[in-house]
């Protein structure tokens, strides 16, 4: 019982640390948005290609637009 307690501990604290050392989040930005005609003025921006948003919006009704605001992932300069 003890080794399971010091072993689920250890992960626990490991992951904690692990946290801290990670990339910063950041918001998904895709190029293409589904707009839905549900009545509630749903919006998607999740979609890689307009085939993918069209081939969504194709059941429920809706169209797609391109992602005003999407900026394309740029490298990271490393020295």
């Amino acid at each position: 019982m003890r080794i399971m307690l010091v072993t689920v501990t250890t992960l626990a604290v490991g992951a904690a640390l692990g946290v801290g050392f990670a990339t910063p989040a950041r918001a998904q930005n895709y190029p293409w948005c589904a707009f839905y005609d549900t009545g509630d003025q749903a919006i998607n921006c999740g979609f890689v290609t307009r085939e993918q948003c069209m081939a969504t919006v194709s059941g429920i009704g809706g169209f797609c637009m391109p992602n005003n605001t999407y900026e394309p992932i740029r490298p990271s300069r490393r020295r």
